[in-house]
């Protein structure tokens, strides 16, 4: 980063972060030139496991998919963001085989680990060395019983723990890599319980200990302060939490876990709205920091360590909050950034992550009547179920009074959902910019919409695709011209001062947000991202007509204005003058809608450009592919009104 962007960054601090940043610094040179020192630890035993019959209990199906997937891995195959690999038989750790490159060697802190030229794309580095795939193996030794398993598990924990040793090289720079690797380790160890070598992989391991203890010290030591403080403390400390809960065999432990345990319970707060949604305004976010919640909750309980009845209520919260806002297939809305990142993973490919955390959620906290049916079945929720007291039982939660009916509008948070017949499902955005000073994870996107039917993406939220190395296309994916709202002036709403800062938030407000008739919906919001301007968006749903009403007004000064729909990828378009004819199939049926856009624009599709981007669709993390955006260019002038109307045929 050049000097310009440390200014901006530091511009976004308070005194008491500075200061917090300045204790870092000094620290981290204290410990460039200290040997890292170890435990003297004897006679440690583990003894954070599974009851018996949880693993038999667990569905056919979904153990199905597990060993498929844990065949899969042993055969050295996966694929991460978008790379597919077959070396991960014996990993080179510091590999990045996006760019070919591999991570320089040296002290953690000196590894200029944004620099894609030198160091290689290093969310491909750092993934493998979260450690969840190691999981999913022990997993399946767990269930099996075959030691092949148990052993590829042992082969790279030894590699990696002699490839990584304290403080050196790039899997020691970052708090949420250190404390999602921990629960791994804790997983991992529980999983192999039965396997006759796992004390000698762990306790009775002078390597394992020091990595486990210098992992906690280093968490202590750094944790993310002030503006960085949003799902990466949350990480950080639901992992030091777990190993010193099921690890608890240093002289630090207790005080390594009443500090975590102060730290998850203060930013599981800090984190979530009083609705339960995710104060980041980024779904993918709202599922990581669910999951590290769970298995935090999960180590307390295995152990016997009380737990701050506030934050199995954050955690109920957020399932019901979850449970709202999906669509008839479970899918949440994509709003904000979203880097396919996961707490804990047990579970083979296929199973899927929202039906998952709504059944851990059922099982755990009890479903309401209103909660959507979940069908599909997964490896995690027992094993988590056996671990966690049932909530309501004495100390576990205080009483509360959970919604009667499916919430439509969340207005801390500012998300309202529009639902009409065969499952329209259309989100509405006017809430809060993002967390924090830097809102590190927010898009430009107010008043945006998303619009699905019967699951599929018909306006929709782009995505993400990138972090680091990709200026230019970090830049489209969270800019206003990529989301289904209206630019004004050639600006964005807010003003980006890098990958993961914002020196300019849009303040939203929502004016009407009615979802309680059956018939119409309505929802209206404005911001003042383009002051003087205001952009006011009105939305109403007609469940009789099926049909979905847009209408953008401007007012203020006179300039230039973009209004995109962007479509998704199952959707082809025939755009004439301002009508745009759609189609698409789900499950082998053919359905169809029309788009009428504002005739006072000029309209043109875009699709797959890569010159200046726009037309594209990322599914994931690291992926992207073509697909329809329409935009419509105009001039507003002084006071102006856009009307688009979607109607879906019958």
């Amino acid at each position: 980063m050049n000097a310009g962007w440390y200014l901006r960054r530091l511009s976004r601090m308070g005194p008491r972060e500075v200061g917090g940043r300045v204790g870092d610094a000094v620290r981290r040179r204290r410990w460039r030139s200290v040997r890292p020192g170890g435990p003297s630890v004897t006679g440690a035993r583990f003894t954070a496991v599974l009851p018996a019959g949880t693993l038999a209990a667990l569905p056919p199906d979904a153990v199905e998919r597990l060993l498929v997937e844990a065949d899969r891995l042993m055969a050295g195959h996966v694929e991460y963001f978008g790379v597919v690999r077959d070396d991960l038989t014996g990993p080179d750790w510091w590999y990045d085989p996006k760019t070919g490159r591999r991570a320089p060697w040296g002290y953690a802190f000196d590894v200029p680990y944004r620099d894609e030229e030198v160091v290689g794309d290093i969310k491909q580095i750092w993934e493998p060395s979260r450690h969840q795939y190691l999981t999913v193996l022990a997993a399946a030794y767990a269930v099996t019983g075959e030691e092949r398993y148990a052993e590829r598990v042992a082969e790279h924990l030894r590699s990696w723990w002699a490839a990584n040793p304290p403080l050196r090289g790039v899997h020691w720079i970052s708090g949420i890599e250190l404390g999602i690797r921990l629960i791994s380790w804790v997983w991992v160890r529980r999983l192999l319980h039965g396997w006759p070598g796992a004390a000698g992989l762990f306790e009775d391991s002078p390597v394992a200990l020091r990595q486990i203890w210098h992992h906690q010290r280093w968490l202590a030591a750094f944790p993310s302060r002030g503006s960085s403080a949003n799902n990466h403390v949350v990480a950080e400390a639901a992992g030091q939490f777990a190993a010193a809960c099921a690890f608890g065999w240093f002289p630090a432990s207790a005080r390594w876990r009443a500090g975590a345990l102060r730290s998850l319970e203060r930013h599981l707060r800090g984190n979530t709205f009083a609705s339960g949604l995710n104060r980041e305004l980024a779904t993918e976010y709202h599922g990581l920091v669910l999951e590290l919640g769970l298995a935090a909750v999960a180590e307390a309980d295995a152990v016997g360590v009380p737990v701050p009845p506030t934050v199995r209520l954050v955690l109920l919260r957020m399932t019901d909050a979850l449970a709202a806002i999906v669509d008839n297939r479970l899918r949440p809305p994509r709003q904000g950034d979203a880097d396919d990142g996961h707490g804990l993973v047990l579970d083979g490919a296929g199973t899927d992550r929202w039906a998952s955390l709504l059944a851990t959620g059922d099982a755990l906290f009890g479903r309401l009547a209103w909660w959507p049916t979940v069908t599909g079945t997964d490896v995690r929720t027992p094993l988590l179920a056996a671990l966690v007291r049932p909530y309501g039982k004495p100390g576990t939660a205080p009483a509360v009074t959970r919604p009667a009916s499916r919430p439509g509008h969340f207005a801390d948070a500012g998300l309202t959902i529009l639902r009409g017949p065969e499952e329209i499902w259309c989100r509405c955005d006017g809430g809060p910019h993002g967390f924090l000073s830097i809102a590190a994870h927010a898009h430009a996107d107010a008043l945006s919409v998303e619009v699905r039917h019967d699951g599929v993406d018909v306006l929709a939220d782009p995505g993400t695709f990138c972090y680091h190395g990709q200026p230019e296309w970090r830049q489209y994916f969270r800019s206003t011209l990529a989301h289904n709202t209206l630019q004004w002036d050639g600006r964005d709403q807010s003003v980006s001062g890098g990958p993961f800062l914002w020196t300019r938030h849009a303040r939203s407000r929502v004016l009407v947000a009615d979802t309680s008739h059956e018939k119409v919906t309505r929802w209206c919001a404005e911001h003042d991202g383009y002051q003087p301007c205001v952009h006011r968006r009105q939305v109403e749903l007609t469940a009789a007509g099926r049909e979905l009403r847009v209408v953008d007004e401007v007012r203020g000064d006179r300039g230039a204005v973009r209004l995109a729909f962007h479509l998704g990828p199952e959707i082809t378009a025939e755009l004439t003058g301002n009508r745009a004819a759609l189609a698409w199939t789900r499950d082998g049926e053919d359905r169809s809608a029309v788009l009428d856009l504002p005739g006072q624009l000029s309209w043109r599709a875009h699709r797959g450009e890569s010159d200046q981007p726009l037309g594209w669709y990322s599914p994931g993390f690291g992926r992207k592919e073509p697909a329809t955006t329409l935009v419509g260019s105009g001039r507003a002038d002084g006071a102006a009104e856009f009307t688009t109307v979607l109607r879906f045929h019958g």
